[in-house]
Order: structure tokens, then C-alpha cells, then sequence
């Protein structure tokens, strides 16, 4: 057995009733346009390989210091005196 307890026969019967269920030319449109799917992918993996970084460098990247902001001014509040 392979596949977590699915051997080949089971296997080919999921695929016959999959291929019954959407037929020869859904299929082969669905086979088709994943293909190209990963073909497209593949494509920009190998785009993005020679340097380009999801991230940038941080060691040779200039390094900022950010100043903290000043506290902000404290707001009174009037309360109701009034206690009831």
C-alpha cells in the first residue's frame, strides 16, 4: 500500500469515477490549464532567482534611527461632581 492506505486499485477507481463525474474534454481542459499554471510559475521562480531578494539585505543597508516622539500633552478631563 502507498499513499496513506491507497494502493492501485483504489487509485484507478477514484480516477474512473472522477473522469465519469467531468468527462474527457472538462479533463483535459482542467489537465491543460493547470499545466500552464505551473509552468507559469516555474517561469517566475527562475525570474526571481539571480539576486532578487523577497528581502532586503540588512547588512548593507543604511541604518535609521528613529527619534521618539515627544509625550503627547496630557488632556484634563472635566468629571461630574455631582455624585449621585
Amino acid at each position: 500500500m502507498g499513499l496513506g492506505g491507497i494502493g492501485f486499485p483504489e487509485l484507478l477507481l477514484i480516477l474512473l469515477i472522477v473522469f465519469l463525474l467531468f468527462g474527457s474534454k472538462k479533463l483535459s481542459s482542467l489537465g491543460k490549464d493547470l499545466g500552464g499554471a505551473i509552468k507559469d510559475f516555474r517561469k517566475s521562480m527562475k525570474e526571481e532567482e539571480p539576486g532578487a531578494s523577497a528581502l532586503p539585505n540588512t547588512s548593507s543597508s543604511p541604518e535609521v534611527h528613529i527619534k521618539p516622539a515627544d509625550a503627547p500633552a496630557k488632556e484634563t478631563v472635566a468629571s461630574d461632581k455631582t455624585g449621585g
